[in-house]
């Protein structure tokens, strides 16, 4: 993969698309082959992967008692702290404006994604590999995470993502990888 490239991996339930993610993120290891970052084995590079890949998973990845500012900033104290402006700002993006400090088991599973999708707008790495990153969102919600998503490949970004939704709106440099084509 290159800068500025979108790739989706597509095909049926069960032919190993979020595993597949799982192993170009580190979350698994292969059980037979390798994966390479920069041309060297993965595993031996957990701490450049760590430093330039953003996942965000197919669960929302969030806790339901704390607030979406409070998960925000949880998670980014993980790599790349942020600042409780940068929060407010990145939750403002994906219209959580006036929800920012309210029990996320109180949202709609709609509103939980959103809170996760949030950390895109934050100062974030070039990776972002996502797993049915659209999962929940109303019309609004997908055709700004699709203008999002082509927006950080065309800032020189990458984007690895799975989903059955039919994208709109493409970076210049996208390709799919059907997963279908191998299943058997």
């Amino acid at each position: 993969m290159a800068s500025g490239e979108m790739v989706q991996i597509s095909g049926p339930n069960g032919s190993g698309k979020t595993s597949l993610l799982r192993l170009l993120s580190g979350l698994m290891h292969p059980t037979a082959g390798q994966v390479l970052l920069n041309g060297q084995p993965l595993n031996e590079q957990r701490t450049e992967l760590a430093r330039n890949l953003l996942w965000i998973g197919h669960a929302a990845g969030i806790k339901d008692l704390l607030t979406p500012e409070e998960n925000l900033s949880w998670l980014c104290a993980l790599h790349q702290p942020a600042s409780h402006e940068a929060i407010w700002k990145a939750l403002a993006a994906v219209g959580l404006r006036g929800f920012e400090d309210v029990p996320c088991h109180t949202l709609s599973a709609g509103q939980q994604r959103r809170v996760a999708l949030a950390r895109l707008y934050l100062d974030s790495p070039p990776l972002w590999i996502l797993d049915e990153p659209f999962t929940a969102l109303d019309k609004q919600g997908v055709a700004q995470l699709e203008e999002h998503l082509a927006g950080h490949c065309e800032r020189g970004g990458i984007v690895v993502l799975t989903t059955h939704h039919t994208l709109s709106r493409m970076p210049a440099s996208y390709r799919d990888i059907d997963l279908g084509k191998w299943a058997v």
